[in-house]
């Protein structure tokens, strides 16, 4: 498998890559079914997302007679991780605990990964700073920085 951070993948992209990522192997008519079932996309829809991921190498064709068959060449869980990061990156570090606790709230966490979790930010707590420096570009306005009164 290649490695997640060289790969960029587009929202659209994101549903071709889970489908294939569950399938382990998937045909493009296999593909295109699924794609329109839960999608509603048409066939060539599919097709081009399918083209775009095989030039991207996020998934390779397999054989040499039709019908094809596509392979994952990253993997889920790093691409995953690797997403995460990036969005990460595009936001005011200060904010990075909030849009965590945003995330959290919003999802149904098992209670495996809720003590997998604790374990983390306990460790994290250790040498945590009292406050996350701003790292936005200078500006007049801070207002991309205030804080919640309870971060104070």
């Amino acid at each position: 498998m290649i490695d997640a951070k060289d790969v960029s993948i587009s929202d659209s992209e994101w549903e071709v890559m889970r489908a294939i990522w569950t399938l382990k192997s998937v045909t493009s008519r296999q593909l295109i079914n699924i794609m329109n079932e839960t999608q509603g996309w048409s066939d060539s829809t599919t097709k081009t997302l399918l083209t775009r991921l095989v030039k991207k190498a996020a998934v390779r064709q397999v054989g040499d007679n039709r019908p094809f068959n596509y392979e994952p060449v990253v993997a889920e869980k790093e691409s995953v991780a690797r997403a995460a990061v990036d969005l990460f990156d595009h936001m005011c570090a200060m904010q990075a605990g909030s849009a965590i606790e945003a995330v959290i709230n919003s999802r149904e966490i098992s209670k495996n990964d809720i003590q997998r979790l604790q374990s983390l930010l306990a460790e994290k707590l250790k040498t945590a700073p009292e406050m996350v420096a701003c790292n936005c570009l200078p500006s007049n306005d801070s207002s991309c920085c205030e804080v919640n009164e309870n971060e104070k």
